[in-house]
């Protein structure tokens, strides 16, 4: 049969990515606690196209994915990089993974345990000029406001937010501890199950640790500089208000040495 991709093309522009876009699939990711996770992930693959080829194979994205569907983590990101690339004869290969990742987590006071459910993301692309590699995760916190505590006679509002971080880095970590860390940076942490008691406890915690947005993001930001393992890093905060029509916005990035 033709291969109409491989005929030549004479318009002379190359295409910087071209492949399959918001495919679901079952992959298995590191566990800390089992070892392993199964999850239900949303992955975009895409290849460099050289401007004397018609078009790329769009089913080679599919027979990759399914021989390294139970080995993507941190430490095998290089080596299906390297498989995309060297399948489809690319110079650079590119590949966007984002699932739910799922942690036990214990309530404060009751200790009632439950799942709570993380957005993350796997950001990778390989050339002949190396290997960039990016873990992102969604948490959300809450956060109570400081004008608003200082100003009013009783109470103060407080919101849910969410924290996106971006991170480049040197070695290995657990997605679980980034978690913790970003969740130790806000007013109080957000769970799936709370009795009473504990809700008791979430809520006096959070008042008395009340943050402004821009606290989140620079508290995480001095976390991670701290951290020598972290070479790259963005933090962004969005604070869904609950009196105000609008929500408000932090974001902070270290710059690239």
């Amino acid at each position: 049969m033709i291969d109409i991709q491989n005929l030549r093309d004479e318009r002379n522009i190359d295409i910087q990515k071209v492949g399959v876009k918001g495919l679901k699939y079952p992959i298995i990711v590191l566990d800390r606690a089992h070892g392993t996770q199964s999850v239900n992930a949303t992955i975009n693959m895409y290849v460099s196209l050289l401007h004397h080829f018609k078009g790329t194979h769009m089913s080679r994205f599919v027979e990759v994915l399914n021989e390294i569907r139970e080995q993507v983590n941190i430490r095998t990101f290089q080596g299906i990089l390297d498989k995309i690339r060297h399948k489809l004869h690319a110079e650079s290969a590119h590949i966007e993974i984002e699932f739910p990742y799922f942690i036990e987590k214990t309530a404060p006071r009751s200790r009632a345990k439950s799942l709570m459910e993380y957005r993350c993301q796997f950001l990778g692309t390989l050339s002949d000029q190396g290997m960039d590699f990016i873990v992102g995760m969604v948490v959300p916190v809450t956060t109570v406001c400081p004008c608003s505590k200082e100003i009013s006679r009783a109470g103060a509002h407080n919101q849910r937010s969410i924290v996106t971080v971006r991170l480049r880095f040197k070695k290995f970590f657990w997605i679980e501890d980034m978690i913790q860390l970003i969740e130790g940076s806000a007013s109080g942490e957000v769970y799936s199950l709370l009795k009473r008691v504990d809700e008791k406890f979430v809520t006096e915690k959070g008042y008395e640790n009340p943050m402004f947005v821009e606290d989140v993001v620079r508290n995480v930001a001095h976390r991670l500089s701290c951290d020598p393992n972290f070479t790259w890093y963005s933090v962004e905060a969005e604070n869904f208000e609950s009196i105000h029509n609008h929500s408000a916005y932090a974001f902070v990035e270290k710059e690239t040495s």
